[in-house]
């Protein structure tokens, strides 16, 4: 199972990445014309995914135990999206022997700061800051 989770989210990871460097070639992210921006199915889109991203940290915030890194996790995910989670599901699977079972996945708690998070959210917003052209 591991093996498969780890492909998984590195196609994830690996579309998500492609598609939105595609998207940005196309026109800048704050670039959406008016039309789209305020379409009743964009926002029920953006609504639909940052509740998802929502619910995925709540899953976040209770493995990690540190403040630091709950922070840095939420940051990451709301800038981010699937980006951010995909990367965050991979930490996890790369630490885990092969053998682990789902549930030690799904429940193992971590104490330490995660730099991971940290770094994933320092992305996000150099992301955010490039995209509104301040970077």
């Amino acid at each position: 199972m591991v093996y498969f989770l780890r492909g998984f989210f590195l196609l994830v990871l690996a579309s998500m990445v492609a598609v939105t460097s595609w998207a940005s070639w196309q026109c800048p992210l704050f670039g959406i014309p008016r039309e789209v921006a305020i379409h009743p199915w964009f926002i029920a889109t953006l609504f639909d995914a940052y509740w998802g991203f929502l619910t995925f940290y709540v899953w976040v915030a209770y493995k990690e135990l540190s403040w630091v890194s709950r922070i840095a996790w939420l940051v990451a995910i709301l800038l981010l999206g699937n980006i951010a989670m995909a990367v965050y599901c991979l930490v996890e699977l790369f630490w885990a022997r092969s053998s682990s079972k789902l549930a030690e996945l799904l429940t193992e708690r971590h104490s330490q700061p995660s730099w991971t998070g940290v770094v994933a959210a320092t992305c996000g917003i150099c992301v955010v800051l490039i995209a509104a052209g301040v970077a």
